[in-house]
């Protein structure tokens, strides 16, 4: 990949369009995805711009029929009709009529406490959305940016895809381009802390959290690394926010440095405010200025240019690349200066953005970026730094809806502050729901303000915060083998992480309801706890909504029927993670985890019985610059429930590298029945089949039935063979009751009166009614109903 090439096709097929000699022009990019553009002087766009870079897709439609008066454009004189079922909205797109659109995201959350304005996304309930891209920057024949001819033009693009959401950020692929594949050490914890670490602190701080048993995969360095405010910064005039010189003093070595960081498994990333270009005092000033002809007589200043192409080259060849000589693995953009170039319309942010992927995939490394958003199109350049968010209950309300309906524009690799920056208050319970949230985000990255008294060092928490916070930092990383192939889903199948769950139940109202709940990844639905604990309860309500079907909560292993709004509580250790029956999900069974995110030699795969279900655990050798050019390793698994029984394997592989032998071990989520397990080992097809029982390793948790497989070469078939017709556990809701009673701060006889109710065998709606004729607070009620009414098959005691 080359600094100034980038696959593209934006000329559409002659076929597709319509008008051209006119003032206006129709083009049919995909089923439901039509251009249209008005230009007064006849000279219509087909060059790239920032958000089309393909426009010679397949000609087909059958979603929309459009209208049009032939003049300028109106909304009584262009008008589409969309196919679809769309309730009580109208499906008839008028042009310029507004529409109920379902939101996209933000270009920063910086100083945002609670809620923000959120820009378009291209789906709405009405069935269509359209995205305005008359005034975007373009790239000539060069791949240079430019910017569009002046005049009376209008350059739009109408998405009609009805309620078929995934369908319709597909087409937007197209359009726009793929999300790229993620480098593998993204996906664990990221250590940033805007602090003036020492180069020994920094080195003992990655040590600490070894020690307490926490494991990292990217280590941040804020601004302080370069020199920030010494004399010749102060001498010199300016913030001291640019630099591009080591502070020798916190960092006497800084190659050494970065070569014990990645001794330690960690990745490097930098801090790089450049708005202030190169000041007389930085190391690389001559060199600087020499490849740009710049007069160094006075000093002055190398101005910050993004509009002029040698200052870019030599930003990236004389500026940048030395560090990445010494072993920086990432740079952090953080570009705060608003949207305006020397040129009128030249996005900084855009062209930053783009420039520095494409040179960050030079000498065949997977291109990646940290920088903030700039606008559609965007996610073709990940990830996503959302800006200095308030340390505030109102911020953590809002961030898991932020992050979720960016996948209405596509964007699907946002990168938070864990925790808030800044501002706010400290709470330590409000830190452990932010990393709860963090755990199951596309990017967990802890970072702070340089105030003195923001903490985030689990081991600088009390309990129970402290064993909290590292068990869901530990879960992070025990999730990489599923978040790594969802990863490949994104970037090969247009399908986000992160998506609004009526992307999957668009004509059910109560999807639209629940606008923080979303699916992550295939398997599991997230419910984010967003609120304290109630002082007496010890929980926090969520109110969620299960979509038909009967599914797992794997924090607590309770079963519930869905189908149904419901009121969730959890203790500060528990977060709502449901999978449904027949969902796999696979993660790292390692006993100690170690930092990076190395593909594991041990894999725990969590099964919910009850249903079918399949799924490809895909991993490659971390070579490849583009899904289609990594060679994965697939690994099938397949649950049959008619005949009950869980294929793993064989692992096929598209390139020379064999994995060595890799211990399989079983969680049978909500299902403890299982005495005994029958194992049968293929090698080969034609081969012998060897059949063992495991025994006597079988063990029992709060979850479910642990199963410890064997260690097999991956070409190694395996089948586990399980009781007939295995279904979900019936709950023993006394039990689960006694728990939350142990916990809850309240009245001793009050507790004594609860217990007696579920002391002998009665039918539930008689339990309810005489707990709800108690004179008891419902904070404390609620709680119990909610056990009682998660599954309504009934728990015979007898069968304990």
């Amino acid at each position: 990949m080359h600094r100034y090439s980038f696959p593209h096709e934006p000329v559409a097929h002659p076929d597709a369009m319509v008008g051209g000699t006119e003032k206006y022009r129709f083009t049919i990019l995909a089923d439901g995805l039509l251009r249209y553009e008005w230009a007064e002087d006849h000279q219509f766009e087909d060059r790239a711009s920032v958000l089309a870079i393909n426009r010679r897709l397949p000609i087909i439609t059958s979603r929309f029929h459009l209208t049009y008066n032939k003049g300028k454009f109106s909304a009584s004189g262009l008008s589409a009709s969309v196919k679809g079922h769309f309730g009580p909205h109208s499906s008839v797109w008028r042009y310029g009529a507004p529409t109920s659109n379902l939101g996209g995201t933000a270009r920063t959350l910086d100083e945002i406490d609670g809620r923000t304005t959120l820009e378009n996304g291209v789906i709405s309930r009405q069935g269509f959305a359209t995205i305005d891209d008359s005034k975007s920057m373009l790239f000539d024949e060069n791949q240079w940016v430019t910017t569009r001819r002046s005049g009376n033009r209008i350059d739009g693009y109408l998405f009609a895809y009805g309620h078929d959401y995934q369908q319709a950020i597909q087409a937007f692929y197209s359009l726009s381009g793929p999300q790229p594949l993620l480098p593998r050490w993204t996906l664990g914890n990221w250590w940033s802390r805007y602090h003036a670490y020492t180069s020994e602190e920094y080195l003992e701080l990655m040590d600490k959290f070894e020690e307490n048993g926490v494991p990292l995969s990217v280590a941040v360095l804020d601004m302080d690394w370069h020199i920030v405010n010494d004399l010749r910064v102060k001498e010199a005039g300016v913030t001291g926010w640019t630099g591009y010189t080591w502070n020798k003093t916190l960092f006497p070595d800084p190659k050494a440095f970065m070569t014990a960081l990645h001794e330690k498994g960690l990745r490097v990333a930098l801090n790089d405010h450049p708005a202030d270009g190169v000041q007389g005092y930085e190391d690389s000033y001559e060199e600087m200025a020499l490849t740009l002809k710049h007069d160094t007589s006075m000093r002055d200043p190398i101005p910050f240019d993004i509009t002029n192409r040698a200052f870019l080259d030599a930003f990236f060849d004389v500026l940048h690349r030395k560090f990445e000589r010494d072993g920086l693995d990432l740079w952090w953009v953080d570009w705060q200066q608003g949207t305006h170039s020397r040129i009128p319309g030249i996005d900084p942010l855009w062209v930053l953005n783009h420039y520095h992927f494409l040179d960050s995939a030079l000498d065949n490394k997977r291109p990646l970026t940290f920088s903030r958003y700039a606008g559609p199109g965007s996610h073709r350049l990940p990830i996503g730094f959302s800006g200095d968010t308030c340390m505030t209950w109102d911020s953590l309300k809002f961030q898991p809806e932020f992050t979720a309906t960016a996948s209405n524009i596509g964007y699907g690799w946002w990168s938070h502050d864990i925790g808030g920056h800044f501002h706010g208050e400290r709470s330590e319970e409000m830190l452990i729901r932010w990393v709860q949230l963090g755990a199951f985000s596309p990017i967990l990255r802890l970072h702070s303000s340089n105030n003195v008294f923001s903490v985030k060092e689990p081991w600088n928490l009390s309990e129970p915060y402290q064993c909290a916070m590292k068990k869901y930092l530990n879960i992070r990383h025990r999730l990489i083998p599923y978040l790594y192939t969802m990863n490949a889903h994104a970037a090969k199948q247009g399908i986000p992480l992160v998506r609004p769950m009526y992307w999957i139940y668009p004509d059910r109202e109560e999807a639209y309801d629940v606008p923080n709940q979303y699916m992550f990844g295939s398997e599991l639905i997230i419910a984010p706890v967003t609120g304290p604990v109630n002082a007496n309860s010890q929980r926090s309500e969520v109110i969620a909504w299960l979509p038909p079907g009967r599914y797992v909560d794997l924090s607590t292993g309770i079963v519930y029927e869905g189908n149904r709004r419901l009121r969730l509580y959890r203790s500060i250790m528990k977060y709502p993670v449901f999978a449904r029956e027949g969902a796999i999900i696979p993660t790292d069974g390692s006993l100690v985890l170690g930092n990076g995110c190395q593909i594991p030699s041990a894999i725990d795969l969590m099964v919910v019985v009850g249903a079918d279900g399949q799924f490809e655990l895909l991993e490659d050798d971390g070579k490849g610059q583009s899904v289609d050019q990594v060679k994965f390793h697939r690994t099938p698994v397949t649950f049959h429930q008619d005949n009950h029984k869980l294929v793993i394997g064989p692992t096929i592989s598209f390139s020379h590298e064999k994995f060595d032998p890799r211990q399989w071990n079983l969680l049978l989520v909500g299902y403890k029945r299982q005495k005994e397990v029958r194992v049968s080992i293929r090698m080969s097809p034609g081969t012998a089949v060897r059949t063992f029982q495991v025994e006597g390793s079988i063990t029992t948790n709060k979850r479910g039935l642990f199963l410890p497989l064997g260690s097999f070469p991956s070409q190694a078939e395996i089948t586990v063979h399980l009781e007939k017709d295995p279904t979900l556990d019936v709950q023993d809701s006394a039990a689960q009751i006694r728990n939350f009673l142990r916990e809850a701060q309240m009245n001793m006889d009050w507790k004594d009166t609860i217990k007696s109710i579920f002391d002998i065998s009665k039918p539930k709606l008689m339990q309810i009614s005489e707990l709800n004729a108690l004179p008891i607070p419902h904070n404390l009620l609620n709680p119990i109903y909610e056990i009682l009414l998660a599954d309504s098959r009934s728990y015979d005691a007898r069968e304990k």
